[in-house]
């Protein structure tokens, strides 16, 4: 069988040079259609391709899948299958979309059934999230916003460059890009006053982050070690994990974040697989101090995935506000499944786990308003002639990515959303 990640792969289905979705991506995610309620598909090109489809017609024949695996409305049960029936279903996908394979290319009405505009569906949330977790990884933007409140000297706390520092959030309000949401609420205290007020957040930002999903438990009482954790980690989507900083401010002591976070995080739609990554993995910092021997770890354990955000004021252009990169992360996923289960955490299939914001050394790189315009002293231009400090109504704002080398592009699409005027 074809090997998915084979750079000389080219698939019979046209895809654009630009394409996120290569015939070397093959990601999974959850559509629906005017006649279809929800199915498990890949994307290729500009098509996305109806898995159910495909399994009720014997093209999955040497795999063993459960009846109806494809039919259901999250990729839950199927990531619990495992990573090895993952793979096997991503290497005969490419292996069906491959040039020379006229096995599904030459079956017209299998292919009629099948493939989709992916413009024409609508895609869904990829995962139930039973527990999400969100890291404070990148050194860059823990340092810029620790310089910001506490002065240089004392930027990143005592515990930073020992331990990956995480807060557990809330799963109940991620949802799917594409899902507009209303301006939150929350206690606020002017600097000059004397009591707290409550209403709309006056200080929405984005906060630019990846996020990994798990498909593998572990017991409760029995940690998971930095050899074993890509293991348990099916694959990566974008996240944008707002936050309403004024909020944040007032409520965050002692006990981190609430209502300056739990409104609403969005997610790309598509599940980019650990494997179609592999290619990209790259070396990360060097970690001084020396990391405890829990959290060492063998091998490059970072990915290099090229991100991008823009905004776009209602109804007008877009502006590209930050560029930046995944392998600037501090901490990576080995370090950070082993500290989250070194007390013996028990992780669940669908649990998701936000990366932190993040950053790169240049300003450019940085990935929140509150670091690229500091604290709102320096706006940012937008081509419709407006400035921004932080997210105003009616502002979309997209995020993007994609790795690429050698000629090929393995991306994630785009998580976009609005923000509405608060209720």
């Amino acid at each position: 069988m074809i090997k998915a990640n084979d750079p000389s792969l080219k698939s019979w289905v046209e895809v654009p040079e630009t394409s996120d979705f290569s015939i070397q991506n093959i990601p999974f995610g959850i559509f629906c259609a005017s006649n279809i309620p929800h199915r498990t598909t890949t994307a290729i090109g500009d098509k996305v391709l109806d898995l159910a489809v495909l399994h009720n017609s014997g093209f999955f024949k040497e795999i063993e899948l459960p009846d109806g695996i494809f039919e259901q409305s999250t990729l839950n049960n199927f990531m619990a299958l495992g990573k090895p029936v993952a793979r096997l279903v991503r290497n005969r996908l490419s292996d069906l979309l491959a040039v020379g394979n006229e096995e599904l290319k030459s079956n017209e009405s299998v292919c009629a059934e099948a493939f989709h505009e992916m413009s024409e569906v609508q895609m869904l949330m990829p995962v139930q999230v039973p527990n999400y977790t969100d890291f404070y990884s990148s050194e860059q933007h823990a340092f810029n916003v620790g310089t910001m409140f506490r002065g240089p000297e004392n930027a990143l706390m005592p515990n930073w460059k020992h331990l990956p520092v995480a807060y557990h959030g809330r799963a109940s309000s991620i949802v799917v890009s594409g899902t507009d949401f209303h301006r939150p609420k929350g206690q606020t205290k002017a600097v000059d006053a004397e009591q707290p007020s409550f209403g709309p957040c006056k200080l929405l930002d984005f906060e630019l982050e990846m996020a990994f999903i798990t498909c593998k438990e572990n017991p409760l009482g029995t940690p998971v070690s930095t050899a074993d954790a890509v293991d348990h980690v099916f694959g990566f989507v974008l996240l944008n994990d707002w936050s309403a900083r004024d909020i944040q401010k007032w409520e965050y002591v002692p006990l981190g974040p609430f209502l300056a976070k739990n409104f609403a995080s969005h997610v790309s739609p598509w599940v980019v697989t650990m494997d179609a990554l592999e290619p990209f993995i790259v070396s990360g910092p060097d970690q001084d101090p020396e990391v405890l021997p829990y959290l060492k770890y063998e091998g490059d354990a970072h990915f290099d995935i090229n991100l991008q955000v823009a905004l776009a004021p209602d109804s007008t252009e877009e502006t590209v506000v930050a560029n930046s990169n995944y392998k600037y992360m501090y901490w990576n996923v080995k370090q950070q499944v082993a500290h989250h289960t070194g007390n013996g955490c028990n992780l669940q299939v669908g649990d998701m786990y936000g990366s932190g914001t993040i950053s790169g050394p240049e300003k450019e790189e940085y990935g929140s308003m509150l670091e690229l315009t500091w604290r709102g002293e320096h706006p940012i231009q937008m081509k419709d002639g407006t400035e921004r400090k932080f997210i105003q109504d009616g502002d979309t704002v997209i995020m993007r990515g994609y790795s690429e080398k050698n000629g090929v592009r393995v991306g994630f699409g785009e998580v976009k959303a609005k923000v509405l005027p608060a209720q």
